[in-house]
């Protein structure tokens, strides 16, 4: 059987992230040195500008919301949806919040409470929590999910209204008028693809070890190579078999489990935790997020501490992007039979309200426990790093053993239902035909392939090496996924106003009710 491959977009990226991660096994200490220079390098010449784009991508989903263009359906008038609100919602979530917000959600604001981002501010103080849950409302809400939202839209106009193929490249022939070489448009997408390499390993590092973590503090086993080697081929092995199955199958019923799983622990810490220390301390942070939202997005004073900026917000702002290209193709793909306006509320406004919901009640909770008892998060945190955080807070709640139980599956389904529907979009980028047209045989070949080299690698890295190489290189990736979004917005600018007509029209026959 001979796959209709894309030669550069799979062997470029394969190859540049084989040796990256073979010269890391080689030689971490240099590596990790090359790699911190180049980003230390990126976030001092080009933080105003991540930062500009993000808001400005806030800004192009209120215009797109509210313009003639919020009415326009995907796919057409007369276009069905593929999926259901509520598992769009839930494919939707789930494909963007990955492992992260399970654990940032109690660690990062330890760093804000102790490092209050340059302000006349006492650590450890009521001022400093209240800074912190602004800072995780702000690094966690809108603003992330418009840098998904923005090419994610585009991707679903030009790839479903306007019937361009499903690559990268396709909503920038359109900004540029005029076809774009193969060349050139496979070396697009082969950026993209390796961004999204980086990220879904460096993601699968850090879940080995947390669930390994979580694995050892239930059963008093060590965390080594054996450990974490089972643990790897097992997430490997269940978000290759999902994805393989297809979206009506696999992706769908994992997002729709992982959806209800959140809700469930999301309510249980709210009824079992301090509830009305939470929410006190989560309105207290909405409020200052609101009023800070405008000076803290466009790094005005007194938000303008460039270390603390760079380290926390230009930084997730690089992250969210290396993703955003690829996670958009799904989420664009996804969207057939839905209007506009509806798309930005479940792409944007729903998963951010949710976001907003979580940190309220899990960084509430690690605010409230870390100031009633001074260090006994911050102490976890540097020693053992943020996932033990998570699990610290845990012993504070009733049913902790169960909880903690809980919990390490969740870390387990949460990365499986975010790296299958990207192991999706990479083996569309992959094979030379749109994902709807792919033969079986053909997806699931190129699907294991990816699988294989994202967890060999990741196994790789935190056996030998530790995964902090891999974690700069994922931000790394953010470098030039912020052009190719910031080129989208363009584009989607250009479909708001001048290719309306051609929107409306549309009516592509593609039908991809019964996928695979």
């Amino acid at each position: 059987m001979r796959l209709p491959l894309r030669p550069v977009v799979f062997a470029l990226p394969l190859s540049l992230f084989l040796l990256m991660v073979g010269s890391s096994l080689v030689d971490m200490d240099a590596t990790r040195e090359i790699t911190t220079r180049a980003h230390i390098w990126i976030l001092d010449r080009f933080s105003n500008i991540y930062a500009f784009a993000a808001f400005g991508f806030v800004l192009t989903c209120v215009w797109a919301f509210f313009s003639p263009l919020g009415r326009i359906r995907i796919g057409g008038a007369e276009a069905t949806p593929i999926l259901s609100r509520w598992s769009w919602f839930g494919v939707t979530l789930t494909t963007t919040v990955a492992i992260g917000i399970l654990f940032w959600a109690t660690a990062e604001p330890m760093f804000h409470l102790y490092q209050p981002g340059g302000l006349p501010i006492t650590p450890g103080s009521e001022d400093a929590a209240r800074f912190a849950m602004t800072s995780l409302f702000m690094h966690w809400s809108v603003t992330p999910y418009a840098i998904y939202t923005v090419p994610g839209l585009t991707f679903a106009l030009v790839y479903h209204n306007l019937g361009r193929r499903f690559s990268v490249s396709a909503p920038l022939q359109l900004l540029f008028g005029r076809r774009i070489a193969d060349g050139a448009a496979q070396t697009i997408d082969a950026i993209c693809v390796l961004s999204l390499l980086f990220g879904l390993s460096a993601t699968l590092g850090a879940g080995i070890l947390s669930i390994s973590g979580g694995i050892a503090r239930l059963t008093g086993m060590t965390t080594g190579p054996v450990l974490t080697a089972c643990v790897g081929l097992t997430i490997v092995a269940a978000f290759f078999v999902s994805s393989a199955s297809g979206l009506q199958r696999g992706i769908r019923l994992l997002s729709d489990i992982n959806t209800r799983a959140f809700l469930i622990l999301a309510l249980f810490v709210l009824l079992a935790g301090p509830t009305v220390d939470m929410l006190r301390l989560g309105l207290e942070g909405l409020i200052g997020f609101g009023r800070e939202f405008l000076s803290r997005s466009l790094i005005l004073a007194p938000f303008n501490d460039r270390e603390w900026v760079n380290d926390w917000t230009v930084f997730n702002w690089a992250a969210w992007l290396a993703w955003a290209p690829l996670s958009a193709m799904f989420l664009g793909r996804i969207a057939r039979g839905y209007t506009v306006r509806e798309f930005i509320i479940v792409n944007l406004v729903a998963p951010a309200l949710f976001s907003i919901v979580w940190m309220t009640i899990f960084g509430g909770l690690a605010l409230h426990a870390e100031m009633a008892t001074p260090g006994v998060l911050k102490n976890a945190l540097e020693q053992f790093g943020p996932e033990s955080v998570l699990y610290t807070v845990v012993d504070s709640l009733p049913f902790s053993f169960a909880v903690t139980l809980f919990l390490v599956l969740l870390s387990f389904l949460s990365y499986v239902t975010a790296a299958d529907s990207n192991t999706d979009v990479l083996a569309g980028m992959t094979l030379g035909s749109r994902p709807e047209q792919t033969l079986l045989a053909h997806s699931v070949t190129i699907k294991l392939v990816w699988a294989l080299v994202v967890g060999l690698s990741a196994w790789v890295m935190i056996t030998y090496s530790g995964i902090d190489g891999i974690r700069i290189l994922s931000n790394l990736g953010g470098f030039p996924a912020l052009f190719i979004v910031l080129m989208f917005n363009v584009t989607l600018i250009g479909l708001g106003t001048w290719k309306l007509g051609d929107l409306r029209e549309a009516n592509p026959a593609t039908d991809l009710s019964a996928d695979r």
